[in-house]
């Protein structure tokens, strides 16, 4: 009997909580418009209206600040078109569409934001894990990958718009936010029955919200648990795992603030895409960078703003609540015998 598949590949996609999957159940039998105006129709607008209140409690953000969208792409087109703001190569191609790459990245990829209010920046990278500091007065920030993981305050924050999405926090896909400072204009990519006051129309997707609502709280306690704490540390058994058996693998940020589940490690002469696919064969998810870029034999926009020659060479490894030890310790020997098998002169 083979070994069970382990998912290492959570800034993709978060495995959905049975705590969002049991109120999108729910959620199914709320049968009216949330715009109607008789009784069921208000049930599904009190739950919507719930969801809301979910992610205020959970961003530290007041319930009329938040607009409820389809994900963070769509957040980043509302928060970001014709706004002529600037940002860092780093960033993920939701918002990247929408900016002008000005900004630098350092070598150990921290950006220098000398203008906030005309400069947009991301909280953490899909695809190194490095933490951003950011500025007050910061026009617009991706929050996407922090929320839930890293302790975070819209309020405390100082920023303008922030830009989230369900399915990074085990929310379902085709559910996200977008926190708007109090009285901001919003020019609406989406006219239609004038929904979330005007600024989002299309009929809510209630389902998908619920589930968001429900794993945005989960979220929340797992951080105030400390969960990501011992995430962290599996991280790091990982890394020195990896270290131990091939000297020449870096670990992209190291060292410095990064998100607690990830590692992006660069093993120079063996392609990620391959390594890749060499893991999946061995029953591991992982991937080469942010999953919008996945299929796309490229070599990685934000190793290269790095300055890592290597770019074609990463490999991110992103863990979970439920990850193992186990797990960790059968990838590192899956990855080491594939590493001596596909690299022999490296062994």
């Amino acid at each position: 009997m083979s070994a069970p598949r382990v998912y290492l590949d959570h800034n993709a996609t978060a495995p959905l909580r049975p705590e969002a999957r049991a109120a999108m159940a729910a959620a199914m039998d709320v049968a009216g418009n949330p715009s109607s105006v008789h009784a069921e129709g208000r049930a599904a607008k009190a739950l919507v209206e719930r969801v809301r209140a979910q992610v205020a409690e959970a961003t530290g953000a007041g319930e009329a600040d938040i607009v409820l969208t389809s994900g963070a792409t769509e957040g980043a087109a509302l928060a970001l078109a014709g706004r002529g703001l600037v940002g860092a190569p780093i960033e993920h191609d939701a918002v990247a569409g929408w900016i002008e790459p000005a900004l630098a990245v350092g070598t150990d990829g921290r950006v220098r934001v000398e203008a906030p209010e005309r400069s947009t920046l991301q909280l953490a990278n899909s695809e190194t894990g490095i933490v951003q500091d950011l500025p007050a007065g910061l026009a617009a920030s991706d929050v996407t990958q922090g929320i839930g993981r890293l302790p975070f305050s819209y309020q405390w924050s100082g920023i303008g718009m922030a830009i989230l999405s369900a399915h990074k926090f085990g929310g379902p896909k085709g559910a996200g936010a977008l926190i708007l400072p109090r009285g901001a204009e919003l020019d609406a990519r989406q006219r239609g029955g004038g929904q979330e006051m005007g600024r989002r129309s299309g009929t809510e997707n209630v389902i998908g919200l619920a589930g968001m609502g429900a794993a945005i709280e989960a979220a929340m306690r797992d951080l105030a648990d400390g969960v990501w704490e011992r995430v962290a540390g599996l991280r790091d058994l990982l890394e020195g795992a990896i270290a131990s058996d091939a000297p020449d693998t870096t670990f992209v940020g190291k060292g410095g603030a990064r998100l607690p589940n990830t590692t992006m490690m660069v093993t120079p002469g063996w392609k990620g895409e391959t390594q890749v696919m060499g893991m999946d064969l061995a029953g591991f998810a992982v991937s080469a960078g942010s999953a919008c870029s996945s299929g796309k034999v490229r070599r990685s926009p934000v190793l290269e703003a790095l300055g890592i020659e290597a770019a074609d060479c990463g490999l991110r490894v992103s863990l979970g609540p439920e990850t193992t030890e186990e797990d960790i310790m059968r990838f590192a020997e899956a990855w080491g015998a594939k590493r001596k098998r596909l690299r022999p002169r490296a062994a």
